[in-house]
């Protein structure tokens, strides 16, 4: 099977790489091979790799600066889908996100759960999984991070060493993902030969702050910080930023589960994992 990996260097794109069937032909690319703002540039990528699956790992995802860039996050996150759609007769895996909802929900967010978008970042990404036909597969997940990549896990653990004391939000309430289990979970659909909508996050729930006070303590245990500093929990209200969080993104996995048999891993123990994946980095 040949299969086309967008986003090939995102964290994502690593762990699908990583965890590829045997026999897959991967054809990577990401934004030097390809610019996703240009439906021709995409289209003539498809007709020159010409794969039996694309799996769509790239997308806009600087939050903050969509709100003032949103032609540029809606031709990645909407228009690239749309492109990759028309030029490619098989079956595409699309991956998306949490923030297509608006966090006003009090149980975790299901496949067919409408979708309401409260961000610029949300609204593209929204409006890129209209795009999808039958036959395609969504995904969506959230708080994605792995070892050696640019999120929050490496964020807080930069903070910590550096700072004296941290304030972290505590009312944002969501799950974090590995992205080599999230990466496992996309294959895993493929291989089922699944389609329409589906959710992947890690078992549990967790407020950054929790997630925050949880790096630090498995990061001391493993020697990657020398010491502990104080971690205070605040309200959003006291973190202004330009684009809008869901207030409550908790993700409903359990389809998912239910079809791969994989039974469900806690956030903490997946974390423990990429720290020790960390500290083996140097």
């Amino acid at each position: 099977m040949k299969v086309l990996i967008t986003g090939a260097k995102g964290q994502l794109g690593r762990g699908l790489i990583a965890c590829a069937p045997e026999g897959c032909d991967l054809h990577p690319v990401d934004i030097e091979d390809c610019d996703l703002t240009d439906a021709g540039a995409i289209g003539a990528l498809l007709s020159e790799v010409s794969p039996d699956l694309v799996i769509n790992a790239a997308a806009y995802t600087a939050v903050d600066k969509a709100e003032s860039d949103e032609e540029t996050a809606l031709a990645i996150n909407s228009g690239a889908v749309a492109a990759l759609v028309k030029a490619h007769d098989g079956k595409l895996v699309h991956v998306s996100t949490d923030f297509v909802f608006d966090g006003a929900a009090s149980r975790a967010y299901r496949p067919e759960d409408p979708r309401n978008p409260i961000s610029a970042y949300g609204r593209t990404k929204a409006e890129g999984e209209k795009h999808l036909r039958d036959g395609d597969i969504l995904v969506r997940t959230a708080w994605v991070y792995t070892a050696g990549g640019a999120n929050f896990v490496r964020t807080m653990l930069r903070l910590m060493a550096e700072k004296p004391a941290l304030n972290v939000v505590a009312d944002q309430i969501g799950a974090p993902t590995w992205a080599p289990g999230l990466a496992a979970t996309i294959w895993g659909l493929v291989d089922k030969g699944a389609s329409g909508t589906f959710h992947h996050s890690d078992a549990g729930v967790a407020s950054w702050y929790d997630f925050a006070v949880a790096i630090q303590e498995e990061a001391l245990a493993l020697g990657l910080l020398d010491k502990a500093i104080p971690v205070t929990p605040i309200p959003t209200s006291a973190y202004p930023t330009p684009a809008r969080r869901p207030a409550f993104s908790l993700l409903d996995s359990s389809k998912t589960r239910e079809l791969l048999q994989d039974g469900y891993t806690h956030w903490r123990e997946n974390l423990r994992t990429m720290l020790k994946e960390e500290a083996a980095l140097g």
